[in-house]
């Protein structure tokens, strides 16, 4: 369960869509979307309605010793259903 999920993502865009039930964590590479989904239930006790899931790619980026590149990463958008939410995103 904590190998599968690796850390929310909070961002002003990600608070936008935590208003209407979505919740987007960074998680494995290799996790599926079942996976995630019994993860963030197992986790949070809430009741997970739908994940969706976007692999980002490496790119290039400068600094003075040269180029480098990120890392690609995986983040997964969870839809819980009405009424529930998770707490680390309201700041509680």
């Amino acid at each position: 369960m904590y190998q599968v999920i690796r850390k929310p993502l909070i961002s002003e865009k990600n608070s936008l869509l935590a208003e209407s039930n979505v919740y987007v964590f960074e998680v494995d590479k290799a996790a599926t979307k079942t996976e995630v989904k019994n993860a963030i239930e197992k986790l949070f006790k809430v009741k997970v309605l739908s994940v969706r899931t976007a692999v980002c790619r490496s790119r290039a980026t400068r600094n003075k010793f040269g180029v480098g590149l990120v890392k690609y990463w995986k983040k997964a958008l969870v839809r819980l259903s009405p009424g529930q939410k998770i707490s680390i995103f309201e700041g509680a």
